[in-house]
């Protein structure tokens, strides 16, 4: 119950500032924006196709729409989360709300599982505004539903994974510019770190391979749930969510 009274605080937050209405005004316009010009290509080639039976044979909803939506969606969130983890624990500490709020009879881990599930609620809305482009899809082309699906559940673990790393970063700093910019420097490492792989090769490239965000999302985007690509969303949450714990322990510790 003492989880549910910071979870109440954090959403109030949320929408008495302007961060949630600009998150989800920004990441609507951009998804949407993107959703246009890929389902747009997608019926010029249609209407090709209807005049060359060749081209018809290659041509898939999933491919041409869906998998590119969710990649895009990807690749926003990359650049919304920062935005979205930011506050939840740096401002707390710029405020000296911090302590006050470590001195109540509430658990660290209450604090934490508070803000990590206000944070997960707003990016859980984030995706349920994305619900609009597979309906159009649907409505004007039909579809296959596991790869959308799938693609949903590959989106929701990535994100679930971008707020907890997001929240330990801010667990670190004072500054909310210095939290959003090194939650998208760490998150961006962990994109293109596979890019290295192919030169590394070896263990070392498999290695880096393993650790690329992009390599486990791929999957989900082509309709296939691979446990392996499950468990990595996982457990970088878990030791995200792990190490935050223990930096609040240790502000309690310091004092």
């Amino acid at each position: 119950m003492r989880a549910w009274a910071v979870f109440k605080k954090e959403m109030r937050l949320y929408f008495v500032s302007p961060i949630a209405y600009a998150v989800f005004a920004i990441f609507t316009l951009v998804s949407g924006w993107f959703f246009y010009n890929v389902f747009a290509f997608y019926t010029l080639v249609s209407m090709q196709a209807a005049f060359n039976p060749m081209m018809a044979r290659d041509l898939s909803v999933t491919e041409g729409v869906i998998r590119p939506l969710f990649q895009n969606i990807s690749v926003i969130l990359l650049l919304m989360m920062p935005i979205l983890t930011m506050r939840l624990l740096a401002e707390e500490k710029k405020s000296g709300t911090i302590e006050l709020l470590l001195t109540y009879p509430v658990r660290d881990g209450e604090v934490l599982f508070g803000k990590y599930l206000a944070a997960l609620v707003i990016f859980l809305g984030m995706l349920a505004l994305t619900a609009v482009y597979p309906a159009l899809v649907l409505w004007t082309a039909g579809m296959e539903w596991g790869p959308l699906l799938t693609g949903y559940l590959g989106l929701l673990l990535q994100g679930a994974a971008f707020i907890a790393v997001g929240i330990l970063i801010s667990s670190l700093t004072e500054n909310q510019v210095v939290a959003a910019v090194s939650t998208f420097g760490t998150l961006l490492i962990f994109w293109v770190i596979s890019w290295a792989a192919d030169s590394a090769g070896g263990m070392l490239g498999r290695i880096l391979s393993h650790l690329s965000l992009t390599e486990h999302f791929d999957s989900f985007a082509k309709g296939v749930i691979d446990t392996k690509d499950v468990i990595y969303y996982l457990n970088l949450t878990i030791l995200s969510l792990f190490l935050t714990l223990r930096s609040l322990e240790s502000k309690r510790w310091r004092g």
